[in-house]
Formats: structure tokens, sequence, C-alpha cells
């Protein structure tokens, strides 16, 4: 597939887009990765220099080579060989069927054939709904979502999508992207397994609106964390990066990350939990490995890989960080194929919301 990728370090927004721009060769497809400062004016300089090209953005902590940075610009071409279809979902904690319709033309328009079509999304909240709200237009064709909730941006500004140079709050911007000459495969990975010997509980109360989890088994969520990780209160937010909690669904297990806890011993997480749903806590594996047997397998599937798009979770990024993992393992991705990647707060991957977990696609 043809696909190039410019990037600059450059602190001048207009410099940063000239060199860019420059691997940018009749594209179809640009996606713009940045840093905050720069989207507005990033964002309307490239659609002005490629008026009527389709594209999407975000500002992010972007993954390039072997290194992480707030600051790199990268802009991601799509050339002749991929066909593409833009939207935007707007007022996602409001009216996220709004749009829909919309979503619903453009993906009977791209004509999705088997395992060659994904759509890649930022959001900036509501992920659940969002998520249930895409797959009502996505889930007949068999398209598959990989995309991140928008993450990194100053705590008193406003986090944005961006469509065709246009900023928009509350919204995910998105592209479904179908690969005329090969496959594109979709990849999930987790580095967490229920803790030895783990109890199972049951979420009896909730609020959704906050994402607390306001007991489990009719006791204080912090309290029944505490007893099977084997923390004090004082620790179990730090303990998180290593023992989140995982939300079972038949045979799988999603990650819910607690960031706070609550009045009276609640848990405020980055994942709705609902009511009656099955919990239990986690513990960290062979992150290393894990990751070996996920390239391996990507390899093995994938003949010639053009391009891997991956979205990673922030508290992923702060735990290889803090055991200076990180490197290692961008490098690893790296040997894969072409890489770009993003650090996200929450991951959307197929028809779930996830936390602490690394999601991408692969395209042949």
């Amino acid at each position: 597939m043809q696909i190039s990728i410019g990037t600059s370090m450059k602190a001048d927004v207009n410099s940063a887009v000239a060199e860019v721009i420059g691997k940018a060769n009749n594209p179809k497809l640009l996606i713009l990765l940045c840093a905050y400062e720069h989207l507005k004016d990033a964002s309307e300089q490239i659609a002005n220099k490629f008026p009527g090209v389709d594209l999407i953005g975000t500002s992010t902590t972007s993954y390039y080579e072997s290194e992480a940075s707030d600051k790199r610009m990268v802009l991601i071409s799509f050339g002749a060989d991929a066909e593409v279809e833009v939207g935007i979902l707007r007022n996602l904690s409001k009216a996220p069927l709004q749009d829909i319709a919309s979503m619903e033309q453009k993906v009977s328009k791209i004509g999705a054939g088997d395992g060659n079509t994904v759509c890649i999304e930022f959001c900036t909240n509501d992920e659940e709904r969002l998520v249930s709200s895409m797959n009502v237009a996505l889930e007949k064709a068999n398209i598959p979502i990989v995309g991140g909730t928008i993450f990194g941006y100053p705590a008193d500004a406003t986090g944005y999508a961006m469509l065709n140079g246009v900023l928009y709050p509350d919204a995910c911007c998105y592209a479904l992207i179908k690969n005329k000459t090969g496959k594109i495969r979709t990849y999930s990975e987790l580095i967490f397994r229920p803790i030895e010997g783990a109890n199972t509980h049951i979420a009896t109360k909730v609020n959704l609106a906050k994402k607390e989890l306001i007991s489990l088994d009719g006791r204080p969520a912090a309290d029944v964390y505490c007893e099977d990780a084997g923390v004090s209160r004082s620790e179990l937010v730090d303990n998180v990066l290593v023992s989140p909690l995982g939300r079972v669904i038949g045979d799988e297990i999603f990650i819910s990350s607690p960031y706070a806890i609550g009045e009276n011993g609640s848990l405020i997480n980055y994942k709705k939990i609902n009511e009656n749903d099955t919990i239990q806590i986690m513990e960290l594996m062979d992150y290393d490995e894990i990751g070996a047997e996920t390239r391996r397998q990507i390899k093995e599937e994938n003949k010639k890989i053009s391009f891997v798009f991956s979205v990673n979770c922030i508290y992923r990024h702060l735990l290889y960080t803090q055991r200076n993992y990180l490197t290692e393992y961008l490098t690893a991705m790296k040997g894969v194929g072409p890489h770009v990647g993003i650090i996200g707060g929450g991951e959307q991957y197929k028809k779930q919301h996830v936390n602490q977990t690394m999601v991408c696609a692969v395209f042949e």
C-alpha cells in the first residue's frame, strides 16, 4: 500500500508544516498528528495546501522510530491504492447518533471487502457511547475500529478532533480506509491476567456519568481492590499500572483503569463499569514476551507490511517509561515495519472501549 510518513521536530509551525508535506505526493488521505499548540494553524495550512484531499487528525504524543515526543509533527499520507471516506461525529456527550446516517452512507459508498477496510478514529470523550453508535454503521460491513481517546492537551484546555482543517470539541473524527492492494488486519495486546487465585466480584453500585465504581459485592470498591491486590488505599492509584481492574465478558477481559479514590471508597475509572458486571483484579505478565509474540503473529500473517498504526494507553507508556523499556519497545515495533503510534487516554477496538491496552492496524 502506498503510504508515506513526513515528520518534523521544528518548533515553528510554518517550518514544521513545510517539512512534513514534503513526503505527501498526490495523497488520497492525510492524517495529521502534532502538538496541541500547532493543531489549529497546521490543520488550516495543510487543508489549504491540499484542497479536496481528505484530512483528519488531532494533537497527541506520537511514537516514531524509537522515540516518543509531544513536540513532533507527523503527516501520514495514503496514496492512490487507498479508497477513503472521512467524517465527523459531533455532540458525543449528548447526541452521538446525530451524524450516524452520514456515516452509514460513507460505509455503503466505500464498499468494504473481506478484511481490507478499517476505521481509524480520534475521539474526545464518551467512548462507550461512541463505539456503540459507530457500530450501528460499521457492524453490517464488518469494519473494525482502531482508535484512541485524545490525550495530552493542557488541563485547562479543550481537546479537539480535526476534520479537513476544522477543529471540533466533543467529537470524533474518523477515516474509513480501504486497501485496494491487500489486507488491513487489526490486533490488540493485553499484558495482564487475573491475579493468581483471583476472586470474582460483581459491581453492585455504579455511577455511569462519573465512571465511578461505588461497590463490589456490596462493599466499597477500594476495600475489595486493596484486599485482593495486597496494597493499602494510599498505594492503590500507583498500583494500577501493574494491577488494574478487569471487566470479564465471556472468555474475554477488558481493562478498566482506576485513577482516583472517590468518597466512601469508590473507584473513579477511565472506562465505565456497569452494574452487575463481573470484575477481577489483574496482574502484570511478562510484557516483553507478550510483545514479541504479538510482533511474531503480525509478521507471520502479513507478508508485505506497508505500515503499522498503533494506539498505546498512557498507562502502558508510563509503565514502560518507568521501567526504561520504552525505547526497546519502540525499536521492536519499528522492526515490524514503518510504524507511527500515538498515546491515548483510552483505546477503542472493534466493539469495545478499553484501557491499558495496545491496539493497532497493519496495512499490507
